[in-house]
């Protein structure tokens, strides 16, 4: 009788066998303990949905688990990349800040580790196995002990470098195969949270500028908000609108206001920090949430943001083009504006933005509740 032909496998699954048979009652106790730990990691990772949360956790997991003094990993660093990108996303490793930290999707290093199954790699495998390539030396500059490939339904998403080895042995310098396939395992389910966690971006951003949606804006300042309040923290909320920007349509054309769009979200997200959030809120309208911020620092980065956005030289087909914005400021304080509601909060820095507009446009103006309450909301959608 002819063997049935086996099928290839299409998802990939967590292989428990993988794990070497205990021999004594020490190692038994060990795999118990090792497994329980893994299933931890896995709900851990797996239930975090913000990418940068998600890689600071993954970071740790692996420095603790295999007992190394730092960690990296390389992964897409937006919706659209073809580049794997190191970033800030390393504890423990010094960086080099000449090199580019960036690896093609589809370079030979990608393709040879991404190639087998169940396989990490010391730099002397990897470079019999690709001599002189390029990409090897980016990873080579941060000195890693071990690099292991991110691996989900046969394509790699990332690349988990481990550093230094905690040891009392100083001839112990290599990991046995049992560390090897635990490490394959934990990168393996940080590979799923990392697409998971992608695919919650790519559902959240919006495509034209890269800044986040509406409803995502909304949902982070409502959870931003009652931290504040349990803590009796500042946290303040920008609103921008764009001044007369359907002149760009009318007169370059709608690629022109596309161009404007993403020149001023580029410019918006670059004047924050990491720990803030920009939104385009819709239109030419965008927002964003300042953690920890009061009034002082949030009408200062608001007028950073106003004053790099008149700087700059918008230059399209041709054309120079000048744009400004006219902004708005609100301020959650417990004891000042204790607002329990982040579409108050977002109101009064959209109320706050068209008094900005009555003044001339191309400036900020702070939501102090007495000027809010002294407001004209009349010719509104004239000052469009």
């Amino acid at each position: 009788m002819a063997k049935k032909k086996k099928e290839p496998e299409t998802e990939q699954t967590l292989d428990i066998s993988s794990f070497d048979s205990p021999k004594t009652a020490d190692e038994y106790e060990k795999q118990i303990y090792d497994l329980q730990q893994l299933l931890e990691i896995s709900r851990s990772l797996c239930t975090t949905l913000e990418l940068h949360t998600l890689i600071e956790s993954i970071l740790y997991i692996t420095m603790a688990q295999m007992r190394v003094l730092g960690a990296g990993v390389f992964v897409l660093n937006s919706v659209d990349s073809r580049e794997l990108y190191l970033g800030s996303n390393h504890n423990g490793f010094e960086v080099d800040a000449s090199i580019n930290y960036a690896i093609p999707i589809d370079s030979p290093l990608v393709s040879a580790i991404g190639a087998a199954q169940e396989k990490v790699y010391t730099i002397e495998e990897l470079r019999e196995l690709i001599p002189g390539d390029r990409d090897l030396a980016i990873i080579e500059s941060v000195h890693p002990t071990l690099v292991v490939p991110m691996i989900l339904k046969n394509h790699l998403n990332g690349i988990l470098l481990l550093g230094e080895r905690i040891s009392t042995d100083p001839n112990d310098c290599g990991y046995n195969d049992y560390e090897k396939k635990e490490i394959y395992t934990i990168a393996s389910l940080a590979s799923i949270a990392v697409n998971n966690a992608s695919l919650v971006e790519q559902s959240s951003t919006d495509m034209m500028t890269h800044l986040k949606l509406k409803y995502y804006f909304f949902n982070s300042l409502t959870d931003k908000l009652d931290s504040a309040f349990f803590n009796g923290q500042n946290l303040s909320v920008l609103m921008f609108d764009i001044d007369f920007f359907k002149k760009f349509n009318d007169t370059y054309g709608h690629a022109c206001g596309d161009y404007v769009l993403q020149e001023v979200a580029r410019i918006i997200k670059k004047s924050i920090r990491a720990m803030d959030l920009a939104s385009r809120y819709g239109g030419e309208e965008f927002t964003v949430l300042l953690n920890k911020a009061n009034q002082k620092n949030a009408v200062s980065v608001a007028e950073r943001i106003r004053k790099n956005i008149a700087a700059h030289d918008f230059f399209y087909q041709g054309q120079h083009m000048k744009v400004t914005v006219s902004g708005g400021v609100s301020v959650f304080d417990i004891e000042e504006n204790p607002v329990s509601s982040a579409k108050v909060l977002v109101d009064q820095a959209d109320q706050a933005m068209y008094v900005s507009k009555r003044s001339g446009r191309n400036c900020v103006t702070y939501a102090d509740p007495k000027l809010l309450e002294s407001m004209d909301h009349t010719n509104e959608e004239g000052l469009r």
